[in-house]
């Protein structure tokens, strides 16, 4: 008996790279008596490629299986039994010819499906790389800022060179540089001055 190897490359061979070659060449020569019998023969095989790969599952047990895949290979491609043509012109063609319509349909709504689809994540993905960069940006250079003040920083302090410890409000003065002044340098933003503050534990 023929081995699922066997098969697979007869298949190959026959089926697919001596089609394609013949097809290069009708398509070379600009022959259209060849050309629609090529065309015929790769929408047939189509067909054949989509269903082999259940019954491969289904029947391979079955006796003769890829003998008889083989032969059905031979019988497409023969030029005494047209095989190909046979099938599209008796099938193929009517069947697709009637169904014409709702094919057409639905491929227009699984393609608008589909773009809507890749757009709706595209802009996800988008957003979230956005995110991450300024998120990343942002730790980056608050983290190079924090690192440059010293604990003296972080004290009050004062002395004749500097501003009072209590301002004309009675609330504390950080001395200049310090952090506390670079935290209200954010503005009124309290996610972003939270968000400053939980850098400083952090580092």
């Amino acid at each position: 008996m023929v081995s699922w190897i066997i098969s697979r490359l007869v298949v190959l061979i026959f089926g697919t790279l001596y089609p394609a070659y013949s097809s290069y060449k009708a398509v070379k020569t600009k022959n259209v008596k060849e050309y629609v019998k090529w065309m015929m023969y790769w929408i047939v095989f189509a067909f054949f490629t989509t269903a082999e790969t259940l019954t491969d599952i289904v029947l391979s047990w079955f006796p003769f299986y890829f003998e008889l895949k083989i032969a059905f290979v031979i019988w497409l491609l023969s030029p005494y039994t047209k095989g190909s043509s046979v099938l599209y012109r008796k099938f193929v063609h009517p069947t697709l010819s009637n169904k014409e319509k709702e094919i057409d349909e639905y491929i227009t709504q699984a393609r608008d499906k589909s773009y809507e689809t890749m757009m709706r994540v595209g802009k996800r993905g988008l957003n979230l790389a956005a995110n991450a960069a300024v998120t990343a940006a942002a730790k980056g250079v608050l983290s190079e800022k924090l690192r440059s003040f010293s604990m003296q920083d972080l004290t009050l302090i004062r002395d004749e060179d500097t501003l009072p410890l209590h301002g004309p409000d009675g609330r504390l003065r950080p001395g200049p540089g310090s952090l506390l002044d670079t935290i209200e340098d954010l503005g009124d933003d309290p996610a972003l001055s939270l968000r400053v503050l939980f850098l400083c534990q952090a580092d």
